[in-house]
């Protein structure tokens, strides 16, 4: 279980441009190096899940299955680029909510700390193994109840971004 590590990563803003609620594959626009950085993490063994907080569900622009799919397309598009998403984790949730079937105070939606939790969990990693990076204080913050590193992401190469935080770890003696 040591050895094991995770990288976990917000998606609108860190994998791709944030559109306001991205849900068609044609919108698609990827930061730069965001594909290069999944496969040089799995080149390195370390595993990566996505954590999102999707609220257009709740608003009722568009579904759950929407979100799936567009998590595939996404997965085959890693593939290609010979990177690997292991899991994505997503929050449909959100208080007051127009579909009322997802208007929850629910533990999921950032930055609280439900999906990393469930990530840890499932991948059976210590949370001292794990990072997460964000492009929102409350991706930090819910890294943080977590027990997770977090990290702000604010533009650029998230290729160089992700090599610099895995190198910034290993001259600390983090693991």
């Amino acid at each position: 279980m040591a050895g094991k590590k995770l990288c976990l990563l917000d998606r609108d803003g860190v994998l791709n441009v944030d559109k306001a609620y991205l849900h068609k594959a044609e919108d698609v626009e990827w930061i730069p190096g965001s594909l290069e950085a999944i496969a040089w993490l799995k080149k390195q063994g370390i595993l990566v899940a996505v954590v999102t907080n999707q609220s257009g569900v709740a608003r009722g622009y568009f579904t759950e299955d929407t979100v799936r799919k567009l998590h595939a397309w996404m997965q085959a598009e890693m593939k290609k680029s010979g990177g690997e998403i292991a899991a994505f984790y997503y929050c449909p949730h959100l208080p007051g909510a127009a579909v009322k079937q997802y208007d929850v105070e629910c533990e999921c939606r950032k930055p609280k700390p439900g999906m990393i939790l469930q990530a840890l969990k499932d991948f059976d990693i210590l949370p001292g193994n794990a990072f997460l990076i964000g492009d929102s204080p409350r991706d930090v913050e819910a890294a943080e109840a977590a027990g997770v590193r977090g990290y702000l992401y604010a533009g650029g190469s998230l290729l160089e971004y992700v090599k610099s935080i895995v190198h910034d770890c290993e001259q600390h003696g983090i693991s």
